[in-house]
């Protein structure tokens, strides 16, 4: 049952981060985050990646870089798609709570 509740917790953090800067143009996206010398689309790209490297290590695959492309308002749809892959590796609940507050510090940065 607590993998039921670490699943939610992910999915509902992942769709608040989407809606909050799926409409955002590009210089929105390039404005600094309020965390650390980046700006918002570099924040949200780290967080893909880390995202990304849970759900390698959950399948027992070997880490990949997360492609950083030229248009950030593909960044809502990258961070949808690692984390599917992240819930779909049925990883642990310790691996699904560091998922969750990873999204949700992302949130609060930017």
């Amino acid at each position: 049952m607590g993998d039921s509740q670490g699943r939610d917790e992910v999915g509902r953090g992942v769709e608040l981060l989407v809606r909050q800067v799926g409409h955002w143009q590009h210089p929105r996206w390039a404005a600094p985050a309020s965390r650390g010398n980046l700006s918002r689309a570099d924040l949200v790209h780290r967080l893909v990646q880390e995202i990304a490297n849970l759900a390698a290590d959950a399948e027992g695959q070997p880490r990949r870089s997360v492609p950083r492309l030229d248009n950030d308002l593909v960044l809502p749809d990258q961070l949808r798609v690692v984390a599917a892959d992240l819930l779909a590796a049925g990883p642990p609940e310790e691996t699904l709570a560091r998922a969750a507050t990873e999204v949700a510090a992302t949130r609060t940065a930017l």
